[in-house]
């Protein structure tokens, strides 16, 4: 099956200066293409590798809201995104995407207020909160509004472009959340993930692009810091826990 977003590449003719932010971060300074898989990449690293920072500009160059939400919903909260967007180009697929969706951990409530304010407006167009499911977003706790997101609102052969989506599901929730990937994956949707948690990444077959100080490398799951950080602590925590904790 044709994918829809086949892969990302920076002009890097274009870039005023690889010195001034956001094009003087290390992932930035060494991108070229990012080639994407049809079902599923990965963008893992450390906090300020700037995972979250490609991802928007991914979001915003594919027409969607920065804050997150779809191509309708163009609220603005406040302006914080970078113009590294305005730098990429996006090449697509043949097959056009049905349905487009950007998910922030850290908007998402903003994400659910506007729904509520535009379904309280008088207007002939239909509610938008019933396609998230029969509980208002705001009715659910963090984790439920995620879960029921992916649940409801998503459906195949739509590209969705998800920050840090654990950070309110707890390790069950994320296995049901992995399981629902797969499910909208064999139905023709494609999605772009940015993530520290080891049980999202290991969706079989995904393509995972770990960003460093030394730039962007496609990597196996078993080789991110995530995986081998994880097992060694929960093979052994007691051992781990004492070293870390040793005030010698």
């Amino acid at each position: 099956m044709d994918q829809l977003l086949i892969d990302v590449r920076l002009q890097r003719e274009a870039v005023p200066s690889f010195e001034q932010y956001p094009f003087a971060l290390d992932v930035i300074r060494s991108l070229h293409e990012i080639r994407l898989h049809s079902g599923v990449t990965f963008f893992v690293g450390e906090n300020g590798s700037g995972k979250s920072t490609l991802l928007e500009a991914i979001a915003v160059a594919w027409g969607l809201n920065p804050e997150g939400g779809s191509r309708h919903l163009q609220f603005d909260t406040r302006q914080s995104h970078s113009t590294l967007h305005e730098y990429l180009t996006l090449s697509r697929g043949v097959r056009r995407a049905r349905d487009a969706f950007f998910l922030r951990a850290e908007s998402f409530f903003n994400v659910a207020s506007e729904i509520e304010r535009l379904d309280e407006e008088d207007l002939p167009a239909p509610r938008i909160g019933p396609a998230y499911g029969p509980q208002a977003l705001h009715e659910q706790s963090h984790g439920e509004s995620f879960l029921s997101l992916l649940m409801n609102r998503f459906r195949g052969g739509g590209l969705y472009i998800l920050d840090e989506p654990e950070a309110a599901l707890s390790p069950s929730r994320q296995m049901a959340a992995l399981a629902r990937i797969h499910d909208l994956v064999g139905g023709g949707a494609q999605f772009i993930i940015a993530t520290h948690s080891p049980i999202l990444m290991a969706f079989p077959g995904a393509r995972i692009y770990q960003l460093a100080e030394d730039g962007i490398a496609e990597v196996e799951y078993t080789e991110t810091e995530h995986y081998t950080i994880t097992k060694s602590f929960l093979n052994d925590h007691e051992r781990m826990l004492a070293r870390l904790l040793d005030d010698d």
